[in-house]
């Protein structure tokens, strides 16, 4: 696998700290340009293409150098998408990070993994199977994956330590949330690892976790839900598989217990039924050896080639966005212009934050 030099990685972190820069407009930005310092360079006029109504921000290389000092600091790796040490499940979403922060042992990422999470006030009964699942688990040679969560993630860390696990981080390396996990972090940094997309510093809000949920969903073979309140981060998590091709598992719960009115809705939409380990393994063991496919490449194949859209296509591609968001295919067949067209303006539209991105490759205007 290619190795990214200390300057390629220094403009891919550039690159995808950069304004309205997503992993997919990143993987984009690559197929056009080559290679990220001409991408970085062609921001500035890609969005003032698009419509900005200022100057789009591009992340400063002296910010950037701050940034992996202090991850060296933190014996944290930038680890890019194409090479040995990134999970090649991870790889294979369309949203996948193209650079990843790495910190404990490289090796966890490589072994297969099961996703465990649930609720955060979760019951002594709930706590208790999460810890036997996870051990069990962990003992038939899986890694397990979690947010590193209060309850039911924390009880999942914890049984399979010895083993190895992987806690995903929905701030940066430095602000570990919540922050008296701090020694269970510690904890599992010599056997597994702890991952993060987020800048040094970056402090978790709200809309991160669901971010970091498709992280959890997109390591694994699967996921399973162990308790989980009719809305909450968890069912996204679910959702978040289900969109990635994974596996979801549920363990039921009593029907007057509100933390397992999601896990039981979950069973009635087809999840699998989870009451041991032998449950998960029968679905998952057969999956091992398939080959995954990594993330930075054309949806279709096809060659990727700079163009430069001129004002008419803008306007017609514009004139056909709105609030309910369309597909690229929609948008090639109503405006009779070529794919590759479409895709420019609307990665034009993107650095100017006129448009956003949602699950199966649709847009809107925002």
């Amino acid at each position: 696998m290619p190795v990214l030099t200390e300057e390629e990685r220094l403009d891919w972190l550039r690159l995808i700290r950069s304004d309205n820069v997503g992993p997919r407009t990143f993987a984009w930005l690559l197929r056009h340009y080559g290679d990220a310092r001409n991408a970085i360079e062609a921001l500035p006029e890609l969005s003032r293409r698009g419509g900005a109504s200022r100057t789009i921000r591009v992340y400063p290389r002296a910010e950037a150098e701050r940034e992996m000092e202090a991850a060296r600091k933190l014996a944290v790796d930038f680890v890019g998408i194409h090479e040995a040490g990134y999970p090649h499940r991870l790889a294979a979403i369309d949203d996948a990070p193209p650079l990843l922060a790495v910190r404990g042992n490289v090796a966890a990422l490589t072994r297969p993994m099961i996703a465990i999470v649930g609720s955060r006030n979760a019951s002594a009964a709930g706590l208790k199977f999460a810890e036997q699942l996870a051990r069990e688990l962990a003992e038939a040679g899986f890694v397990i994956a979690s947010g590193l969560a209060r309850g039911i993630d924390a009880a999942a860390h914890r049984a399979s330590l010895p083993v190895g696990t992987v806690a995903v981080l929905a701030g940066g390396h430095d602000r570990i949330y919540p922050d008296q996990h701090s020694d269970l972090l510690e904890a599992i940094l010599p056997v597994g690892a702890a991952i993060s997309e987020m800048p040094f510093s970056w402090e978790p809000r709200a809309q991160d976790f669901p971010r970091r949920n498709r992280l959890i969903s997109g390591l694994s073979l699967g996921v399973v839900i162990v308790e989980a309140a009719k809305r909450s981060g968890s069912l996204i998590t679910a959702r978040l598989a289900l969109e990635q091709g994974r596996e979801v598992f549920a363990v039921p719960g009593s029907p007057i217990d509100p933390r397992a009115e999601g896990t039981n809705g979950l069973l009635k939409q087809g999840a699998t039924l989870v009451t041991e380990a032998a449950d998960v393994l029968a679905v998952v063991e057969p999956i091992l050896g398939r080959p995954e496919a990594t993330s930075l490449r054309e949806p279709d194949g096809e060659p990727p080639v700079p163009f430069e859209p001129d004002d008419h296509a803008r306007a017609e591609i514009v004139a056909l966005l709105g609030p309910t968001p369309v597909g690229l295919d929609d948008l090639v067949r109503f405006s009779g212009l070529s794919p590759a067209i479409v895709r420019t303006v609307l990665l034009e539209l993107e650095l100017a934050g006129r448009i956003e991105r949602h699950g199966g490759g649709l847009f809107s205007l925002t």
